[in-house]
């Protein structure tokens, strides 16, 4: 076992993430200098603009089997390569942008402002959140027919919200009219009549639509993360920054900009998805066997199960099991991924660690997002 092995496994997580990045470098760098000489960007087009951004190779594949079969060609699609491994010629119709492993804002920002700038709409999605039906064009289009929507989420933040007596916030007569969408002022969809000041759901960037004109050159914002968010929490952990997107949507909510939050019903017929992918992305990347990534979540004391790393990089690791078969589903072969535990072995360490976490947690949710997928893709 290497030194690394040896660390804990928390103290792992930032090493393996640095090391995907240098050495998926070696594949994504040039084309990404070629990118920025050229920076050239999607044709002029009423089509929405629509980018991911991709680490892992199969999850890409059923991310774009989903979306072609969702929105067929009503949307003209990018997809960063950040491992570069990624096979074109699988992605007919797509463009794909071999790219440095830059932050997802970073990305996001060039894609909205640079690559999409003959758009009105530009739309960026994680890979592991999948567009199951056409509505969501029309929904976007329907969204945007109002030129003073900045926005239009799928998937807002479900921890967080804005609090609309924070300084810099219009009054409340002009607040009223300057949020947007059907649950302006909800608590995950439910009136919010509890609280003294309105507060504002979070858009997020899973799975957001944005007006280019008003985002790139009216208002010129930025993606990127924040410091010091004094927002309030609705689960009890305290917000410490913006992440992608927030302060931009902040700012756009304090101009009078409406930014739309898809009523709950729409949003559970359009889009279902996993969450944190990328640590289990990174854990596979770096160990070289099965046993080694068993040997990663065994060597923990028990009670380090109560807390919120193995009970991410653990769902991380059932949500990668369940791309592999939602894969092979797909193109009729299983994607070589040498350290990915048999889903046998999986269910082993599920069942004996689950009634160790804390309460109200399981891994229940991989198992729905999963059975959905596959529900949808049967009919499709």
């Amino acid at each position: 076992m290497d030194n690394c092995m040896r660390m804990t496994y928390h103290k792992l997580l930032p090493y393996v993430f640095r090391r995907f990045c240098i050495l998926s470098a070696f594949r994504t760098a040039l084309p990404t200098l070629g990118y920025y000489i050229r920076r050239k960007p999607l044709p002029e087009s009423k089509k929405p603009a629509l980018c991911t951004m991709n680490i892992l190779p199969p999850l890409a594949t059923v991310w774009w089997h989903f979306a072609k079969c969702a929105l067929g060609d009503r949307v003209d699609v990018l997809i960063f390569d950040c491992s570069g491994k990624l096979d074109k010629k699988k992605f007919e119709g797509a463009r794909v942008q071999p790219f440095l492993n830059f932050y997802a804002a970073t990305k996001c920002q060039e894609f909205f402002c640079k690559i999409g700038r003959n758009r009105k709409i530009v739309w960026m999605c994680d890979d592991d959140m999948f567009l199951l039906s056409p509505k969501c064009v029309d929904i976007v289009e329907r969204e945007f027919a109002d030129p003073n929507v900045a926005s239009v989420s799928f998937r807002p933040r479900g921890w967080w919200e804005f609090d609309a007596s924070s300084p810099g916030w219009p009054c409340h007569a002009e607040r009223s009219g300057a949020t947007g969408g059907s649950e302006a002022e909800t608590k995950h969809g439910q009136p919010s009549a509890q609280h003294d000041t309105p507060r504002h759901p979070v858009s997020s960037s899973y799975c957001t639509a944005v007006n280019h004109q008003i985002f790139c050159e009216k208002e010129n914002l930025s993606l990127a993360p924040v410091k010091g968010n004094p927002h309030p929490s609705l689960d009890g952990r305290k917000p410490k920054s913006y992440d992608t997107f927030d302060k931009a949507n902040e700012i756009l909510l304090q101009k009078g900009y409406k930014c739309a939050i898809v009523p709950e019903d729409e949003r559970n017929e359009c889009v279902t998805g996993f969450s944190g992918m990328s640590m289990g992305v990174m854990l596979l990347d770096y160990f070289k066997t099965p046993e080694q990534t068993i040997e990663y979540f065994l060597i923990p004391p028990k009670e380090k199960w109560s807390g919120t790393i193995l009970h991410d990089a653990f769902g991380a690791m059932l949500a990668i099991d369940a791309i592999q078969d939602l894969y092979e589903k797909i193109t009729g072969e299983r994607y070589p991924l040498r350290s990915l535990p048999s889903h046998e072995e999986l269910m082993k360490i599920r069942e004996e660690h689950e009634p160790l976490l804390r309460e109200g947690k399981s891994w229940r949710w991989v198992d729905e997002v999963s059975e959905k997928l596959k529900s949808v893709l049967l009919s499709g």
